[in-house]
């Protein structure tokens, strides 16, 4: 298949993308959108899928309106991720499914799967993952060698509003009692400068660290002795989740039914229900550095099933099992390719490639060498080029 993502950002662009290419399909990157290289791109690639995921510049409420206006005219299926669930459903994700119209949608929060099928898109649930080409371990660097890191962005505004939000909960669980303490944690994302009424005081300046490209992340979570990652719900686990396992880090995070479905607690990482026990399990982690290397190389094993690969696969498996793929024929097989170029057989049971040669009066060599056949071996239900047409 070929398969066209309207997305730019290096977050989105590595992941995904590249499972689907490691099974075998056609990706196109589309870049910066505009309003008139969303159909350029549908007329020259010709996608049998349309993916849209995140949110990211590519989706302001302007080209919100070109990717619906391109998409329409055409009957290629578009599908959009909803990865900002369920912090943002209202304000954000079913806003941009009212305006686009996806013919599926994916999210990250299984139970908001209901509430999509009830405003009529067709929906299912799809976890985050990682990529091995974008997340893997690596030595530590001196310049991302810490005790304790983080990798996110603070979002001082957003706990402000929502104070009873469970990535507030995850703060105080996680972060807090380490500032509190004044064990040092080494920050690397926005706003941690502004969280001193947070915490209660102010995080010391050179704990900060700033923004750090996507891209490099992985240099943090394998030179780091210990990795804080943050959930924002018991339900679902977050996108770092499965990158910082990925490049080989000992995560600490939130103990939820979410994390203990897929990961076995101090095995594959390390799980926090209070402030006493962050406190309590920092020290004692930080101070056995066997047990740490232990539970970094069980990580790294228990995350190989998430993978980007398998996310690809999942996706295909649920559009055909809904429809969304038969229904307007994008599922198409090879012999429709061939026959644009080439006059096909099929092979019969009782065919032989002598007996196909002689009767489409073309020499025997030239049916194996068509085919990239070694030998004369056929079988039946093999569809095999007879000549090239003259278009």
């Amino acid at each position: 298949m070929k398969i066209l993502f309207l997305e730019s950002h290096p977050m989105w662009i590595y992941g995904l993308p590249n499972g689907f290419k490691e099974e075998g399909h056609t990706v196109m990157i589309s870049g910066p959108l505009s309003k008139n290289n969303i159909s350029e791109m549908l007329d020259l690639f010709k996608p049998d899928l349309i993916i849209s995921l995140g949110w990211t510049t590519e989706h302001s409420k302007e080209k919100w309106k070109w990717i619906r206006q391109a998409i329409k005219k055409t009957t290629i299926p578009l599908v959009y991720w909803a990865t900002e669930d369920p912090l943002h459903t209202e304000k954000f994700t079913i806003p941009l499914i009212n305006a686009i119209k996806p013919d599926f949608v994916f999210t990250v929060t299984p139970s908001l799967c209901e509430k999509y099928e009830e405003l009529g898109s067709k929906a299912g649930h799809l976890e985050f993952g990682y990529h091995q080409s974008v997340h893997f371990p690596v030595q530590p660097l001196n310049n991302y060698r810490c005790d304790i890191a983080v990798v996110a962005n603070a979002y001082p505004k957003y706990l402000k509003k929502n104070p009873n939000a469970f990535r507030s909960d995850a703060l105080k669980t996680l972060i807090k009692p380490l500032i509190e303490n004044g064990i040092r944690v080494d920050f690397w994302g926005n706003n941690w400068e502004k969280m001193g009424e947070y915490f209660g005081r102010d995080i010391p300046a050179n704990w900060i660290h700033g923004y750090l490209d996507y891209r490099d992340a992985y240099k943090v979570y394998s030179s780091a002795k210990i990795i804080i990652g943050l959930q924002n719900s018991s339900s679902q686990l977050t996108m770092r989740t499965f990158e910082i396992l990925g490049s080989g880090g000992c995560l600490l995070t939130t103990d939820t039914p979410a994390v203990r479905e897929k990961f076995t607690p101090d095995h594959d990482l390390i799980v926090s229900s209070n402030s006493e026990e962050t406190v309590s399990k920092v020290h004692h982690y930080l101070n056995n550095d066997i047990e740490r290397h232990q539970i970094r190389e069980n990580g790294k094993i228990a995350i190989q099933n998430q993978s980007y690969r398998n996310r690809a696969k999942r996706i295909l498996e649920v559009l055909e099992n809904r429809g969304i793929l038969r229904e307007i024929g994008d599922i198409v097989h090879y012999s429709e390719f061939l026959k644009e170029n080439y006059e096909i057989y099929t092979i019969s049971p009782n065919d032989t490639l002598a007996k196909i040669a002689n009767r489409y009066n073309v020499p025997l060599q030239q049916l194996l060498e068509l085919n990239n056949l070694s030998t004369d071996k056929i079988y039946a239900g093999q569809i095999i080029k007879i000549k090239k047409k003259h278009n």
